[in-house]
């Protein structure tokens, strides 16, 4: 159980933004799988939506609802004292979180959210993890499809490996799914903010302990043909790899000298140079404002792909290991990422900082470091699949 006591709090969690696209799916997704005597509580600006909200979730009475607003600091103050564990979807991040964070820092509740925002992670580091580790509080961010999947991918893959060696892990990451107006939103912003991310990047590492004895990198890599996945490998300039990362710099057993690789997987050589030509496109097109808001009407936050469409969505995370003369093959594999795997992940988290018999930590953690082998479990059984693809 957290280091919290049930008693300490109204609530065990608090959903923060639960009316928008992704809250409501993990909101339905906690409805529908809550553990027995979960107290939770949905929360957001507007009290008639959230009243509409839990009027048609089972279970809708027993369903807590709290009022609060980005900005006004009080009401997020408020917010954090009445729960064990928040878990946000209101992004983005780097526009809307921080007030949150800092409530949770410092009431020592434990903060979970879905952010992809380098920038953000890098700021709240710098901010608040000295104060959440004097509180005990745990800030988990990329808490969905990102970067768990990766993350707890790594992780797997490298609990397949011997110990005390260096050691080397790719992932390729191939997907069939839909956009919604928030994230589409989102890397618009993330793309616009090129100089204030380095800058975050490069104050963080002005502030971060240096590693002793032990090496870790996430090099960006080339586009090449990677035979090991059967597939052309671009790299992808997401919060992923850094996520990875920071989690083998805080856990010896990956190794005295560790290099993650993070990369999608094309097949096709005409389709891997039209995704590098349109994600080029559009990271210039977002340094001119006119162009980008004009982008971001085209699909306004709070839309997303339909059930039929998310039904039909499935993502794939390939893994190859290598060390100690060993070389294993693993894969993470579930639905739809960006919406019901994400609401998945983001729930089983939060049920996970609240419930289970974790390592003790504080202050700013990956999901490897936190939850590691504990979500990994939860998520199997919620139908997300770890295994051993192949090892010799």
């Amino acid at each position: 159980m957290s280091r919290l006591k049930r008693a300490d709090r109204p609530y065990d969690l608090v959903l923060f933004g639960a009316t928008g696209f992704v809250g409501t799916l993990t909101a339905e997704y906690l409805a529908e799988h809550a553990p027995e005597g979960l107290r939770w509580a949905i929360a957001g600006r507007s009290g008639p939506r959230l009243e509409k909200l839990r009027e048609r979730l089972p279970g809708g009475g027993e369903i807590g609802v709290l009022r609060a607003d980005v900005s006004d600091a009080a009401s997020l103050r408020g917010l954090a004292e009445h729960a064990r564990v928040v878990a946000t979807t209101v992004g983005p991040y780097v526009t809307y979180g921080e007030e949150l964070v800092a409530a949770c820092a410092d009431t020592g509740t434990d903060y979970v959210d879905l952010t992809g925002e380098p920038e953000f992670v890098d700021l709240m580091y710098v901010r608040h993890d000295a104060r959440a580790r004097e509180t005990g509080a745990r800030l988990v961010h990329a808490c969905g499809f990102d970067s768990v999947p990766h993350d707890l991918g790594a992780y797997f893959t490298v609990r397949q490996l011997p110990e005390g060696v260096p050691l080397r892990v790719d992932g390729f990451v191939t997907a069939n799914a839909a956009f919604s107006g928030g994230t589409f939103g989102s890397a618009l912003n993330q793309f616009a903010r090129g100089r204030q991310m380095l800058a975050a990047a490069r104050d963080r590492g002005r502030h971060e302990p240096r590693l002793v004895g032990r090496r870790v990198s996430a090099p960006t890599g080339v586009p090449r043909f990677a035979p090991e996945a059967g597939a052309w490998a671009l790299p992808l300039p997401t919060i992923d790899a850094q996520v990875v990362r920071r989690s083998a710099q805080a856990l010896e057993r990956y190794g005295p000298d560790f290099r993650y690789r993070h990369y999608a997987a094309v097949r096709r050589l005409p389709v891997a140079v039209g995704g590098v030509a349109a994600v080029g496109a559009l990271v210039a097109a977002a340094q001119l404002p006119p162009v980008r808001h004009w982008l971001s009407d085209r699909v306004k936050p709070g839309q997303g792909p339909g059930p039929q469409k998310r039904d039909k969505s499935w993502f794939r995370v390939r893994f190859v290991g290598e060390g100690g003369g060993r070389r294993v093959y693993t894969e993470v594999a579930g639905g739809d990422p960006g919406y019901g795997e994400t609401a998945k992940i983001l729930a089983e988290g939060a049920l996970s900082l609240a419930f289970d018999d974790l390592p003790p930590t504080a202050g700013q953690v990956t999901t490897a470091v936190a939850m590691g082998d504990a979500l990994t479990e939860r998520l199997r059984r919620a139908g997300i699949t770890f295994r051993v693809a192949a090892s010799r």
